[in-house]
């Protein structure tokens, strides 16, 4: 009865039924919050709730995770070095270890007072226009993302900062709010201007469950999907196609298909490392002294060492939702169902096949559809990325969302990390998400509280 209750509920508020069944979404939709992350939750909160293998990890996996570990958290060193394993960092770079962004593989978060170079967010660069190749368009003598960092004697690209402008705005109920609007500009050019140059703020996001997300089939975000809205409800989520028309499921508008694709670009990008994947070193043919720099090896990062590192990424435990005898809990997760959160923050996946056992066959909530949706004006960085147009983002998971004070000291969320908070992340949605806005803007107190604890209980 409570499913059928369930299901009724959910397509009077317009999520479709099919002729001969429930939807997919649907479907989803009607099956029970239980572990998040599966039968690899683990019940963690202190300060290092993100660094933990899944719990049903399989024993030969373990000794594998813990290497992937150190090299998560390895300070790469310039090339030629005495330890030639980890040589090879830069010419240009961001930082000098993926934990130099993903603290305690938590999530990153723009400076205090808005000057670079950023310990843990970048900057996206490109030109209008798209290639097919690479899913934007380069700019010249900079590429597709700004170096602030080079080895020395190695000019870095130049400088990003932020300032932000207070945008007042006021609930239904005569409360008063601020949006924070950041404004980004890029100083100490090195190597010429960068005309038409569009931008995209960054910050690292947290590690956990995306060994999940990898395992759920095309098939499943392929019937999620609804392009042209046919069902009439005003959310039309997209799925992102990338090179060799494979589905995109990773980075803020999935632009990568694989952790593998995600670990071996960041390795690159972040960090200045070749790959097997990636094989040349990030550096523009007007960067001279950039290209006269010893490399660590043809690669720097081996497939053995990415192949590790690939398995850490996979394996990195959901830590398990918090307060779930609070009543105020339950009643802010009604109130995330009753004001249409859920079209997009699905709360509810399935894996299929794996090459890892840990990752099959598993029900989670990840509260993403892993597909692309217009965020409205408000949001959008006005830069294309393969299918993803200026407007649109890859739902973020929520999961952990809660946890990000405890490991990370903040609370910023968003892309960018401009919005102070759940309430203020909410109040920057637009587009597709504006009815969930309005109808979260428009609520009593009570239940804006209630729907603020429920997401930091996950």
């Amino acid at each position: 009865m409570l499913r059928l209750a369930l299901i009724l509920m959910l397509s009077a508020t317009g999520f479709a039924l099919v002729a001969d069944g429930l939807s997919e979404r649907t479907r989803l939709l009607s099956l029970p919050l239980g572990p998040l992350g599966g039968e690899g939750t683990r019940p963690l909160a202190s300060d290092d709730a993100f660094s933990f293998p899944m719990a049903n990890i399989a024993k030969d996996h373990v000794r594998v995770f813990s290497f992937g570990n150190r090299l998560f958290n390895t300070n790469w060193v310039e090339a030629p070095a005495s330890v030639k394993s980890f040589d090879g960092l830069g010419p240009m770079f961001n930082r000098v270890s993926c934990s130099g962004c993903h603290t305690k593989d938590g999530r990153g978060a723009p400076p205090a007072d808005g000057q670079g170079p950023f310990d843990s967010m970048l900057i996206r660069l490109s030109l209008a226009g798209y290639d097919a190749e690479h899913g934007v368009v380069a700019v010249p003598n900079y590429g597709t993302q700004l170096s602030d960092r080079a080895l020395f004697g190695v000019k870095p690209e130049g400088i990003g900062t932020i300032s932000w402008m207070e945008q007042a705005g006021t609930y239904e109920d005569g409360e008063a709010y601020s949006l924070r609007v950041p404004d980004y500009v890029i100083g100490d050019l090195a190597y010429g201007p960068m005309d038409g140059v569009l931008l995209s703020a960054r910050v690292a996001p947290q590690m956990i469950g995306l060994g999940l997300l990898e395992a759920v089939p095309p098939d499943t975000l392929h019937a999620l999907a609804d392009p042209d809205d046919a069902d009439g409800d005003g959310i039309s989520g997209r799925v992102q196609i990338v090179a060799g028309g494979q589905i995109g499921r990773f980075g803020w508008k999935a632009g990568m298909p694989t952790l593998k694709d995600q670990n071996a670009g960041a390795a690159l990008g972040d960090i200045g490392l070749t790959s097997s994947l990636d094989p040349n070193d990030n550096c523009a043919e007007i960067q001279m002294d950039c290209r006269a720099r010893p490399d660590g090896g043809a690669p720097e990062l081996s497939d053995v060492f990415l192949d590790k590192l690939t398995l850490y990424t996979q394996t990195l435990a959901v830590p398990g939702q918090r307060g779930t005898d609070d009543p105020q809990i339950d009643a802010g997760y009604e109130q995330f169902l009753a004001m249409g959160c859920a079209a997009c923050h699905l709360p509810t996946l399935q894996s299929k096949a794996s090459d890892l056992p840990e990752l099959q066959d598993q029900t989670f909530h990840p509260f993403t559809d892993l597909l692309l949706h217009d965020m409205g004006p408000g949001l959008a960085d006005n830069r294309p990325e393969w299918k993803a147009d200026g407007q649109e983002w890859r739902t973020p998971p929520l999961w952990g969302l809660g946890l990000v004070p405890v490991t990370n000291g903040h609370d910023l969320l968003l892309h960018d990390g401009r919005a102070r908070g759940f309430a203020e992340a909410i109040l920057w949605h637009g587009g597709e998400a504006e009815a969930a806005k309005e109808a979260f803007r428009s609520a009593t107190k009570v239940d804006r509280d209630a729907l603020v604890a429920f997401l930091g209980s996950l």
